[in-house]
C-alpha cells in the first residue's frame, strides 16, 4: 500500500483535482500490480488531501513499470506537482485489517512506532461506530530521487507506521477512536507520541477494472 498526505497551492486546486481524476489516478491504476485508488478531503485537517493505492504487494511499488511512470512525468503531471505542499509518502505492508467496505469518513494516525497497539485495533475493531480499522507499517521501497519527486519543493516526509480507522458517520467515528486511540492510549502503547491525526471524507475511489 501507498499512504500520501499533500497540500496543493490556492491557486491550483481546481486544477489538481481535475488531474488527479482524470489522469494521475487511472494512469497509476494501469500499472501492473495497481488495485484500487481513493482519495480524502480532510475535515479539519492538515494536509488537505490524503489518498492511498492499494497493490497486490509491496514489489509492486519497486517495479520497473511504476518506475517508469515515476521517471517519466506527463505534461499535466509537469505543471500540478510543483505546487504541492507537505507532501508525505508511505510505502506500506498491511500488518493488520479488520472489517470489511469502505465508509465515508477516515481517521488517519500518523506514528512514530507500531508495536503494542494489539489491544488497541482489537477494541477499535469491536467498536460498533467503526466499520474497518487497518494497521499499515512502512517498507522501504526504491524509487527515491525520480523525475516526479524532484518536482516537489521540499523533500517528502514518511511515518513509521499509520493506523486509519473508518466510519459512516464522523462524530461517532471520532468519540470511538478518543475511547480506544487517544494520543494517551497510543503513548502507552507504542513508548512514542502521536505524529498526527486527521479526519478525512471519502472524495473519490476507482477500482482497477474502471481505469
Amino acid at each position: 500500500m501507498l499512504a500520501i498526505w499533500n497540500g496543493i497551492a490556492p491557486d491550483h486546486e481546481a486544477e489538481f483535482l481535475r488531474w488527479h481524476v482524470r489522469e494521475h489516478i487511472p494512469e497509476r491504476l494501469s500499472v501492473p500490480g495497481f488495485l484500487r485508488a481513493r482519495r480524502y478531503a480532510a475535515h479539519g485537517a492538515h494536509p488537505a488531501y490524503f489518498n492511498f493505492y492499494e497493490v497486490e504487494s509491496p514489489g509492486v511499488l519497486a517495479s520497473e513499470p511504476y518506475r517508469a511512470r515515476l521517471d517519466d512525468p506527463t505534461e499535466w503531471t509537469r505543471q500540478v506537482v510543483p505546487h504541492f505542499t507537505d507532501t508525505s509518502r508511505t510505502f506500506c505492508v498491511v500488518a493488520d485489517s479488520r472489517g470489511h467496505g469502505v465508509a465515508g469518513f477516515l481517521l488517519a494516525l500518523r506514528l512514530q512506532a507500531s508495536t503494542g497497539l494489539c489491544s488497541i485495533v482489537d477494541a477499535l475493531a469491536a467498536a460498533e461506530d467503526v466499520s474497518a480499522v487497518h494497521l499499515l507499517e512502512r517498507t522501504e521501497a526504491a524509487t527515491a530521487g525520480t523525475a516526479e519527486s524532484a518536482m516537489r519543493s521540499s523533500p517528502d516526509g514518511s511515518s513509521a507506521a499509520i493506523l486509519l480507522i473508518e466510519g459512516v458517520a464522523a462524530t461517532p467515528l471520532l468519540a470511538a477512536a478518543e475511547r480506544y486511540a487517544s494520543d494517551g492510549a497510543i503513548r502507552s502503547a507504542t513508548g512514542s507520541a502521536l505524529a498526527a491525526r486527521g479526519l478525512y471524507q471519502l472524495d473519490f475511489l476507482m477500482d482497477r477494472g474502471a481505469a
